[in-house]
């Protein structure tokens, strides 16, 4: 194989890959222009519901990923896409709340940088300590 061919090979290797992963996740500015266009989205916060009850994404609903089975599920809009969130990239509980959805049949995608970086970003947050500086350490309680 020349250059040519190898360098091709692998820029198509890369498109794949790309395209897959905006398949599997969103990031923060995506998923508010989605909301405020209308898209049937559900965000879905997986962190327990004690954190829920802090600060959450306005709009979202909380299943905990440790609560997620086809009882729970069962009254959701399976034509819906759902958007996972835990608190952020150091921890996984939106990683494993997609798993359980995907499982149970929805399809779903995480929310890149979590909570943290939805706070961050400005957009709507809800809950009894909305407003609140975001810094202080907590729990998401998904461990």
């Amino acid at each position: 194989m020349d250059d040519l061919e190898t360098r091709n090979g692998t820029v198509e290797a890369q498109r794949r890959y790309y395209e897959a992963k905006l398949q599997y996740e969103i990031d923060p500015w995506d998923l508010n222009q989605a909301i405020q266009a209308g898209e049937s989205i559900v965000v879905v916060d997986t962190r327990g519901p004690k954190t829920y009850a802090r600060r959450h994404v306005a709009g979202s609903i909380n299943i905990p990923h440790r609560e997620m089975d086809a009882i729970r599920t069962a009254h959701l809009d399976r034509n819906a896409l759902y958007v996972v969130y835990c608190d952020g990239i150091g921890c996984n509980g939106s990683t494993k709340g997609a798993l359980n959805m995907v499982k149970l049949g929805f399809r779903v995608k995480e929310l890149i940088g979590g909570f943290e970086w939805w706070e961050r970003d400005g957009f709507a947050v809800h809950g009894t300590e909305a407003g609140r500086d975001g810094c202080e350490v907590v729990s998401c309680e998904c461990g």
